[in-house]
Order: structure tokens, then sequence, then C-alpha cells
């Protein structure tokens, strides 16, 4: 009985003493509440400043005044063709923002204007660099290739997407550096192994690429509102047969989220081909001016521009061909269209003697 009476006494005591305890300062409502005001407008002008900066990284840059001359005020066959090549590839490189394809920060990952766009160039790169590689710069099927422009090409094959060493920049840079090469041998009257060979054929066997290429993408920009066309996969050859059976009427539509990627690749392509058919005017000129087909070359590139005038909306509209709002993709592939007419009439007139 004593032992319980001495444990109760204990309790009493510990809870007197509890509330014998003083109070603890009392903090204000103010100091405890989460002040999300100042991180909300934080956050804004961070949001705002990334737009602002990708608003100013997705503008395309304008078309380059080609070097007809040599810094020695010289003019040599084939000059412009090799320094528009190496400007371009710089321009793609060191523009605002550089090389956006592979960047795997903000702002530049969630941009795909630009990188479609630099897809464009890069592709029309490819081809002069392999014009340069194969054609240009060989005076026959069997003499040999140039040593800067057979490394030079690989380089601008690399994986454009690369974000690691080694990047695609330093690939590109390399192939670019490569060319400039071949072009500074071109001036240096020291050097005879470098030779460009501006005649009909060589122009020749470059347009039919550009050909191929006007044709694909006007084919693409018009699958924006979706068309059936007729299978002409083995027109005019009976004897033409292909891998697996296809039906007579195709159905192509571009995907919705494709439309603006495939209008910037198209536009990029035509920048870059722009700026390689002008140095073809200087370096060709000879060739040109004796099939009289200046005016051909001058007409195709103001084919050209007009498919790089500004966009009046924010966004690309893919209206229906009729309807009440415009389809960007159908206008810039009808000025495809009629230069890649104009391709194809010249190619045929550097075909005659």
């Amino acid at each position: 009985m004593a032992e319980k009476t001495q444990r109760m006494a204990g309790w009493i005591a510990g809870i007197m003493d509890w509330f014998s305890r003083p109070p603890k300062a009392s903090v204000p409502e103010t100091s405890r509440r989460f002040h999300w005001r100042p991180i909300l407008a934080v956050g804004a002008v961070l949001l705002l400043l990334l737009c602002l900066v990708g608003w100013y990284w997705s503008r395309t840059p304008q078309l380059m005044w080609i070097n007809d001359q040599t810094p020695e005020k010289r003019s040599i066959v084939g000059f412009s063709t090799a320094d528009t090549v190496v400007r371009i590839v710089d321009t793609v490189l060191n523009k605002p923002g550089g090389y956006l394809t592979n960047d795997v920060m903000p702002p530049g990952v969630v941009l795909d204007n630009i990188p479609n766009w630099e897809r464009g160039v890069m592709l029309q790169v490819k081809d002069i660099a392999s014009a340069l590689r194969n054609h240009y710069s060989r005076s026959q099927s069997q003499s040999s290739e140039d040593p800067d422009l057979a490394r030079a090409e690989p380089e601008f094959y690399f994986n454009p997407y690369r974000w690691i060493f080694p990047t695609a920049e330093s690939h590109y840079d390399k192939g670019a550096r490569f060319v400039a090469s071949y072009r500074d041998r071109l001036a240096d009257d020291n050097s005879q192994d470098a030779q460009f060979y501006a005649r009909a054929d060589n122009l020749r066997e470059w347009l039919v690429v550009v050909e191929k290429r006007l044709g694909a993408y006007s084919q693409q920009l018009s699958a924006s509102v979706g068309e059936s066309r007729v299978n002409m996969d083995l027109a005019g050859d009976p004897a033409a047969e292909n891998s697996s059976p296809r039906p007579d009427n195709i159905r192509e539509k571009t995907p919705w989220l494709k439309i603006d990627d495939r209008f910037f690749e198209a536009r990029g392509y035509a920048w870059a081909l722009i700026n390689c058919l002008r140095a073809a005017e200087f370096d060709f000129a000879g060739v040109l001016q004796k099939k009289n087909a200046e005016v051909s070359v001058r007409q195709i590139i103001r084919e050209l521009e007009a498919s790089l005038e500004p966009l009046g909306s924010p966004i690309v509209l893919n209206g229906s061909g009729y309807g009440m709002f415009a389809n960007h993709s159908l206008v810039m592939a009808s000025y495809l269209s009629r230069a890649n007419a104009g391709v194809i009439n010249l190619r045929e007139l550097l075909d005659q003697g």
C-alpha cells in the first residue's frame, strides 16, 4: 500500500512540474507561413528569359554574300563553291545558340524548328561535299580524288545527335577545315594538285541529286493535308520490278506533330541550296553563258528565295487546300516544285551539246 501511495505521489509531482514550466516563446504566424510569392516571381522571370533566349535562337540566318575572289583579289574557278561550303558549316555551328540538334539542356532541348532547319542545311552540305569529291575535283572517272575532300565528306555524315565527346560539332568543324584546306590550295599558285573542273557534266551530276531532293520535299510538304496519289513507281519501264507489291492508289498523310518539322527542314535545305547555286553562278559562269542558262539559274534562285519569306504567323498553319486558313506547307511545296521544274530544265539544257 505504501508502495502504491509513493508511486501515485510521483505521478502527481510530474504532472505539477509539467504545468509549472514556462510557456515557449510564441512564433509569429507570418514567420511560420511559407513565402510562395518570391519563388513564383523568380520562376516567372526565369521562364520569360528562357522564352526570349529560345525566340532569339530560333531565328534563321540571312542568306550569305558569295566570295568570288580570293583574299588576293584573284578570281579562281572553284573558290566560290569551296568557300561557300566552309561558310555554311560555320553558320550552322556559330549562329546564335550554336548547333542545337544535339542539345540536351533547355532551352535548346525544347526547340525543334532550328534543329530541323539544321538537318536540311547539312543534307545539302553532304550533297555538295559529295559533288566536290566525286565530280568537281576529278577530271575523269579514273582520276585520283583530292585527299582533303576524301577526308572531308565522311565527317559530314557523323551522327547529328551526338552531344558528348566526340561531338557532332567537332566532326562538322573538322570537315569544314578539310574543305578550307582544299580551297586554299586552289588559290595557291605553288600547289598544282588541287583542281576544280567547271564542266557541264559535273554540274549536271549535282543537279540530278538536287532534283531528287526538291521532289522529295515537295511530296512531303504536299502530304500535310493528306493526298491520294497513283502508284507510279514502275511507270515507263514494262520490265521493271520492285521487291514487294504496292497498291495502285497510295494514301500519304504527314503526322500532325511532324508538319512543322518537315517545313523547317525543307527551309534549311532551300537556304543552303540558294547559297550553293549562287556560288555555281561564279564557278560555272563560262558553262552557263555558253548554254545561255544564266537566266535559268536566276529563276531557280528566285523561286527558292520566295519559299524563305518570313511567316506571318507564330506557328506553321495547316489549313485545308481551299479552306479559310492558310497552309504554309502547300505554299512552300508550290515554290519548291517550280524550282524543281527549273532544275530539270537546266539539267536537260546542260545535256545538250
